[in-house]
């Protein structure tokens, strides 16, 4: 328990700070959205409202991801 010296010192703001380095770490990394908001105790929803940025970020992977699905699916 932080005393009220130490949250007025924003030293409270640390483990929220940390928890979002650690979801979004996550998110980078390829983790599945849906996973990453259960470990993180979220909804999907609230992980798209208070991760979007890192959420689309991810665009150019998502798409080598699904054009390498697509040519493993085309070869004979």
């Amino acid at each position: 328990m932080l005393s009220p010296r130490e949250v007025e010192s924003g030293l409270a703001a640390v483990p929220y700070s940390l928890r979002h380095a650690g979801v979004s770490l996550w998110i980078k990394s390829g983790v599945d959205p849906a996973e990453a908001a259960a470990r993180a105790g979220h909804s999907i929803a609230v992980l798209h409202r208070f991760y979007a940025k890192i959420l689309k970020g991810g665009q150019k992977h998502s798409n080598d991801l699904i054009s390498r699905a697509l040519d493993e699916g085309s070869e004979p």
